[in-house]
């Protein structure tokens, strides 16, 4: 495949692991455990094949409804994998960034997700960046309060000022947008940064994608036509 056809920024969906579980007859939390294993192999293989953004739909805002059991499981595993895998990211030259509102997560949530990004900050290799109490349409929202709180006179306001409000601005628009499971709808993710994403649905559970699933969905992509309106 062609460096020129590969895209630069990929944001994942990671869909089907709840059902993925119950498929295999397993707790459900066991689908969100190798859901992680997964995106792990995945992020390699996305670095290995020049990928330079790699974000993933980690936790959204609409994920606080899910049962208590649940909820309590997802803030655990983001907070052991920030905690004691930030370590292994930064000896890959792995930079981390946090894309999300502040707001709901815990003081120890919070200050591990800190020091992820500052002990990353320096790499220069791959970003991958977590969203973590994230919605798309949270995240114009913030933007938007942000640049009222700044007294800019709104008559000047542009995409580009919209653009450098959001979380992690130094994160570009996504290249390509890949689900799994099925579903076919973009659920709050990266509304802005999506504006002329190339979508790519797969019909496995995220548990079941693997590096052949992703050069499917890269294959597919470097066939498209991105004309942007043109």
């Amino acid at each position: 495949m062609l460096e020129s056809t590969i895209p630069n920024h990929i944001g994942f969906i990671l869909d089907g692991n709840r059902r993925w579980a119950r498929e295999h007859g397993l707790p459900t939390l066991e689908g969100h455990k190798k859901g992680y294993e997964v995106f792990k192999v995945i992020c390699n293989a996305c670095a290995e094949r020049g990928v330079k953004y790699i974000s993933a739909y980690t936790f959204s805002t609409e994920n606080w409804k899910r049962s208590q059991e649940e909820v309590d499981y997802l803030m655990n595993l983001i907070l052991w994998v920030v905690k004691n895998e930030v370590e292994a990211f930064v000896k890959k030259n792995v930079r981390i960034r946090i894309l999300g509102s502040r707001e709901g997560l815990s003081a120890k949530v919070l200050k591990a997700i800190d020091r992820a990004e500052n002990r990353s900050k320096d790499n220069t290799g791959v970003t991958l960046a977590l969203c973590i109490n994230y919605g798309g349409v949270q995240e114009i929202a913030d933007a938007a309060k942000q640049i009222l709180a700044s007294g800019q006179d709104p008559s000047t306001i542009t995409p580009e000022t919209i653009s450098e409000h959001l979380y992690a601005p130094d994160v570009p628009p996504a290249d390509l947008v890949i689900r799994t499971s099925g579903e076919q709808r973009i659920s709050n993710y990266m509304l802005w940064r999506a504006a002329y994403s190339e979508l790519y649905f797969a019909d496995c559970r995220w548990p079941d994608f693997d590096n052949a699933a992703l050069d499917l969905a890269l294959n597919e992509f470097a066939r498209r036509k991105r004309r942007f309106g043109q």
